[in-house]
This record gives structure tokens, C-alpha cells and sequence, in this order.
């Protein structure tokens, strides 16, 4: 397992071009800039950086289909050609993908955690895209190495599983929130659009017993949105650092068919779209990754220019109100 990121094909920030020099008409294939994450250097602007997860073991391991593992350039393709509004002074680098090897779910998860940290130590915000949900425990490591030990960090999940199941065969995507939950007191879980007929009462049972604060997908109509931010934005006044995972099999599917577990059930856009300028908006909000695009599985790319769209919203925030 090579211990940084690969870097990424200048090809994959690609797109239309309105003007060459009017920074006013610029997309995001004209302000991204691609490093090495050994070379980058700390920031002086206000920066996020991508950084792609190239990993479906965790989905196999959780007997899902696969495909996800592409998803990290389809996105970064599809992010190319949308327009950048942000000021001057704010950038946007690409520092590669992560990949695993050799079913080396562990490993990759390790060196994922270590360039999440990297990027935090050159004041930069980490966009991270997977990948399965897999890749939400190496973005926690590289959270966790950065805050310390006590702090209190508060991890909200926009998703239709809970992630609890039992790891003591081996981790999964299905996993990842339990093994941090039972390892680290200082850290809380929130999850948002919880079905229910995607989770067996074992799972309920268990988000119970950890603490778990969820609200069920069909509480999570437009018309108790405020009620549902407010809360959230309790949340994160509770704790001292938030991070954000959104798992795009919380959406219908009739938005988001290219999934590993697709439902006719779940949300909309729109409302995903609230919850992340929600929590992207707070100060406290450290980072972000998206997971479980699967191309493989797409109908005409609506999956993947949703991701990108949704990342957005997320990159936006983070660089706007932070």
C-alpha cells in the first residue's frame, strides 16, 4: 500500500470555457490546481482540498454491488464544468486519489486518515470523495489526529443505514460508525434520513444502546425542514468539531439510481441540499466526503452530476461561510 495519494490526470478537469480571464466566468476545470500532497505547501487564502478514495471493499466485504470505486474522477468530472462562485483569494487543489490494493480495506483507511491530517496541518479543508462508506473511517482518522484526543466531535450522517453492524469478523461499510463509537467516548452520531425497512430492529436496538440521534427519512419533509436544522444546528453547538458524510443511497431513487442499495423510498434533492448548507455553514464544520456513487450502476450520469452537485454545495459552503 503506497503510503500518499496518486495524483490525478490534468484530463479529468476538463470543460467549457466561457473566458480565459475574467475570473467572473470561470468554472471549476480554470481554478483548480493539482499537487502532490508532499509537496503542498500551507495556505495562505481560505482552500479546500479534494481528495479521492478509489475503494469498494468495504461495499464487497458488506455484500453490496460494487462500482463505487470509480466514482472519485466520474465526480471530479462532473464537478469540472460548473461554475466557480468564489471570490478571489479562495482556491480549490486536487491532491489525488487514495487507492486500495489487494482487498487492504485497513491499510488504505490508515493512509486516507494520514493525507485527511496532512491537509488539515496546511490549513485546508478536506473534501473527500469515495469511494463506498467505507471511506467515512479514514476521513474520522485524519479528523480525530487533527483535533486531539478530548475534543468533543460530533459526526452527522446523512444516510439511510445506521452503519452499526458487528466488526468482529472483519470492518465493512456497514461498520464504521460502531467501531468509532465503542473506541471513542469523546465522539457523538447523528443520522439523517433513516429508514425504516433499511435497518433490522438489531440495528435500532444497537443505535439505542450507543446514543444514537437519528430521524426517520419520512420526517424529513419540506415542511418540518426548520424544525429538522434547528435541531441539527443543536447538535453541533454541543460539540467542539463536526464532521459531515453523506451517503447518496439516502436519496430516492428515482434522483440517485446509481447506488449499491437503491430505494424508492428516501429523499429529495432538495432536501439533502438544506441539511448540507445546514452543517457546512457552522463554523465548527471541519470537513465533508461524499460516498457510495456507484457509474457502474448509473442511469445516464444523474448520479454522478448529483454528487457533483451536492459537493458543491458542500465546497461552496465551507469556503463562503467558514
Amino acid at each position: 500500500m503506497n503510503s500518499l495519494p496518486k495524483s490525478v490526470s490534468a484530463d479529468l478537469w476538463t470543460g467549457r470555457t466561457d473566458h480565459t480571464e475574467r475570473r467572473s466566468s470561470f468554472r471549476y476545470h480554470q481554478i483548480v490546481e493539482i499537487t502532490d500532497l508532499d509537496t503542498l505547501l500551507a495556505a495562505k487564502d481560505r482552500t479546500v482540498a479534494i481528495i479521492g478514495f478509489e475503494c469498494e471493499e468495504g461495499v464487497r466485504r458488506n455484500q453490496g454491488r460494487l462500482g463505487a470505486a470509480i466514482a472519485p474522477n466520474a465526480i471530479r468530472q462532473a464537478l469540472a464544468s460548473l461554475p466557480w462562485k468564489v471570490e478571489e483569494g479562495k482556491r480549490i487543489v486536487d491532491v489525488g486519489n487514495v487507492t486500495c490494493q489487494n482487498e487492504e480495506l485497513e491499510a488504505a483507511q490508515e493512509v486516507l486518515g494520514n493525507a485527511v491530517s496532512t491537509i488539515f496541518s496546511k490549513s485546508m479543508t478536506p473534501i473527500i470523495l469515495g469511494g463506498g462508506h467505507e471511506t467515512l473511517y479514514g476521513h474520522y482518522v485524519g479528523v480525530r489526529n487533527h483535533i486531539g484526543k478530548e475534543a468533543s466531535l460530533g459526526i452527522i450522517n446523512i444516510d439511510a443505514h445506521f452503519d452499526l453492524r458487528s466488526y468482529e469478523v472483519q470492518p465493512s461499510s456497514g461498520t464504521m460508525f460502531r467501531q468509532i463509537l465503542e473506541h471513542d467516548k469523546k465522539s457523538s452520531y447523528l443520522v439523517l434520513g433513516i429508514q425504516r425497512f433499511g435497518n433490522t430492529q438489531e440495528l435500532f436496538d444497537k443505535a439505542d444502546e450507543l446514543s444514537v440521534r437519528y430521524v426517520y427519512e419520512e420526517e424529513m419533509t419540506d415542511a418540518r425542514m426548520d424544525e429538522i436544522t434547528l435541531s441539527v444546528s443543536e447538535f453541533i453547538e454541543k460539540h467542539d468539531h463536526v464532521m459531515l458524510t453523506l451517503c447518496t443511497d439516502v436519496l430516492n431513487a428515482a434522483f440517485a439510481p446509481g447506488v449499491s442499495a437503491p430505494s424508492p423510498f428516501g429523499l429529495t434533492p432538495m432536501v439533502v441540499r438544506t441539511l448540507i448548507r445546514t452543517v457546512t455553514a457552522h463554523k465548527k464544520t471541519l470537513s465533508f466526503d461524499i460516498c457510495e456513487v456507484n457509474p457502474v450502476l448509473d442511469e445516464n450520469g444523474r448520479t454522478v452530476k448529483l454528487g457533483a452537485y451536492l459537493t458543491n454545495e458542500a465546497i461552496m459552503g465551507l469556503l463562503l461561510e467558514n
